[in-house]
């Protein structure tokens, strides 16, 4: 076994420039997004932009002391910490005060935790325990139940805070599941599904079913016609045909009102600019008014005036667009893709199964994150209300995301000492 090098020589630095490079673009985002010239201080603790650099500091700390941490201590108590935010989970539905609608947050104070933002890399860390030990293999039906109710449990305890978005974030798990094993069938079937059910929205239901079985027997046709394949074809019709009628039942009383509405207008069914569409509307207005080269830093009237609900938050996108143009918004996408390059880079590096899989599962939320807020802001994506990683205001949400990526970072760190 190698010696162990100094900390500061192992740990990937590309990693660390490339997160220190978008926390201090969302904090120049945030201080855009809420500038009040009666209170221009950086420093200003009454302002948004002042109180996240508490929390930038507080990041800092927090990814010193994951680093300084020795590596083992993340498998070896990968369940405890699990089992740990489960019970927060619990803790904030029994104790929690409700914000935007939402039973998701601790206050202490002026001080608010959101237990959500943290069980993202607690269960990172217990998928990638179970799924690294001995004899797994996720072509067993076992196996891929048990990593289901792994990801299911939180999730579920999610949704009952009335966090929709938060809860969707575990479906990104299924790319890691999929790296490491299982048929790509049920890949395929997932995105399947998402789509009649789109489809069943837009399209009368008969005409989904016709569809259907035009398809099986346009099956049966070009395969082996034998009586087991026959019935195969036919038992996937009547599955899908009875999920097709299933949809609108789904669609009344499973989501939210709110949630219908936003589905609605995005697939262009309603429209409600005042409404449901006005945050989508007017963001759209301030990427486009942006420009190639954006109007400059605290010219965005759109921004200056408010016309953006939530813009230090989940629609931080659009004050990027606004002030910085094209050029800026195409400048943090490009920042999010060479990080989920890298990261991907660093997970197929590793000696351990355990620290492969949670690279994995990293790059996974964030890809989520990233790619569901940032179509929220171009009206591509119903709004679920999920911050944009590292740019976003919120305490939770940017220590979260810190300990999720740094702990990732001592993992590659020690990965030479793995045999």
């Amino acid at each position: 076994m190698r010696s162990r090098n100094n900390i500061l020589q192992s740990i990937d630095w590309w990693t660390v420039v490339i997160y220190a490079a978008m926390v201090l673009l969302g904090w120049i985002s945030i201080y855009a997004a809420i500038f009040d010239e009666e209170h221009s201080s950086i420093l200003d603790m009454s302002q948004k932009y002042g109180k996240q650099l508490i929390w930038i500091g507080t990041s800092v700390l927090l990814a010193l002391i994951v680093l300084v941490t020795d590596s083992k201590f993340f498998p070896t108590f990968s369940f405890f910490i699990y089992v740990l935010m489960l019970g927060l989970l619990v803790g904030v539905l029994l104790f929690g005060k409700e914000i935007a609608g939402s039973k998701s947050w601790f206050q202490f104070g002026g001080f608010s935790l959101q237990p959500a933002e943290f069980a993202k890399f607690a269960t990172n860390l217990a998928l990638a325990k179970y799924l690294s030990g001995l004899n797994i293999d996720l072509k067993k039906i076992s196996t891929l139940i048990r990593a289901f109710i792994i990801l299911a449990i939180p999730a579920a305890l999610i949704f009952l805070q009335n966090d929709t978005g938060s809860a969707l974030v575990y479906s990104a798990f299924i790319f890691v599941l999929y790296r490491e094993g299982m048929t790509g069938s049920i890949l395929i079937i997932a995105l399947v599904t998402v789509f009649l059910f789109l489809l069943a929205l837009l399209v009368n239901k008969m005409v989904v079913i016709v569809g259907l079985m035009l398809l099986a027997t346009l099956l049966i046709l070009v395969i082996r016609r034998t009586f087991r394949n026959i019935i195969v074809v036919i038992g996937m019709l009547l599955i899908t045909s009875g999920f097709v009628f299933s949809v609108d039942y789904a669609f009344q009383n499973i989501l939210e009102p709110h949630h219908r509405t936003r589905i609605n207008v995005l697939l262009g069914k309603e429209s409600d600019l005042h409404g449901a569409g006005y945050n989508v509307h007017q963001s759209l207005i301030a990427i486009g008014s942006g420009g190639f080269s954006g109007k400059g830093f605290l010219k965005g009237t759109q921004t200056k005036f408010n016309f953006v609900p939530e813009q230090s938050t989940d629609f931080i996108y659009c004050t990027v667009g606004e002030e910085w143009g094209f050029i800026g918004s195409s400048l943090v996408v490009v920042l999010f893709l060479v990080l989920l390059s890298r990261l991907i880079y660093l997970a197929e590096r590793q000696r351990s199964a355990f620290s492969r899989v949670y690279g994995y599962g990293v790059a996974s939320i964030i890809f989520f994150h990233f790619a569901v807020n940032i179509a929220m802001t171009l009206g591509l994506f119903p709004v679920i209300g999920i911050p944009l990683p590292f740019f976003s205001y919120g305490g939770s949400s940017l220590w979260g995301f810190t300990v999720l990526l740094f702990i990732f970072i001592k993992l590659d760190s020690n990965r030479m000492n793995v045999l």
